[in-house]
């Protein structure tokens, strides 16, 4: 049992998503027992209220905890398989490296047959992010696929940081620095990416 409760408190730790920052590395405490042991809990949880929602989230959670993309991870909360924890880190050489980006996803027992409910916890300035956190991207609207898993979302989101689109924006200051200031929008980001090493 004390066996058990420590495992719990790891898993605790590893949900918060807490950070350690070097130089240029950013490391996420993810405990590698974090499948592993939050599986066994959740797997409980799924079996007793088995839908195919929940199972596609349990077989999205192995497979990004065995095989994540690189600057992404994600868990879910606590032990609801609905309810997600993830990170970004910035990609490598764009206004946005060294950041780390807190994120969270809802999903719906319509999953993967409906898009989850994504945002950014972290503050954000992005032509293609609303002020609450939510995200104007086309594969969490009209161009939802059941094929998309939490990994594709994930990384789809890191790539919309440095590849916005300004005709559809969803933050007009930052549609219009973009378009018009590089300058000022660059260091905006740069802000953003130095408010993300001191987050809660």
């Amino acid at each position: 049992m004390e066996a058990i409760e420590k495992a719990t408190d790891k898993i605790k730790i590893a949900l918060s998503l807490s950070f350690i920052h070097t130089h240029r590395l950013t490391i996420l405490l993810f405990p590698v027992v974090t499948y592993n042991v939050l599986a066994q809990g959740l797997l409980t949880r799924v079996s007793t209220m088995s839908t195919p929602a929940r199972k596609r989230l349990m077989r999205d959670f192995k497979r990004l905890q065995q095989d994540p993309p690189a600057g992404i991870s994600g868990a879910p909360q606590d032990n609801n398989i609905m309810l997600w924890n993830a990170v970004i880190f910035g990609p490598d050489d764009s206004p946005w490296d060294g950041g780390t980006f807190k994120l969270a996803l809802q999903y719906s027992e319509d999953y993967p047959n409906k898009a989850p409910t994504v945002r950014f916890v972290s503050r954000m300035f992005h032509p293609n992010i609303y002020a609450d956190g939510s995200i104007c991207l086309d594969i969490l609207q009209n161009q939802w696929s059941p094929i998309y898993d939490v990994a594709a979302i994930l990384t789809s989101i890191q790539s919309l940081l440095c590849d916005p689109n300004p005709n559809s924006p969803a933050n007009s200051e930052a549609a219009r620095a973009f378009s018009e200031n590089k300058r000022e929008y660059n260091r905006r980001v740069r802000e953003i990416v130095e408010q993300s090493w001191n987050a809660d």
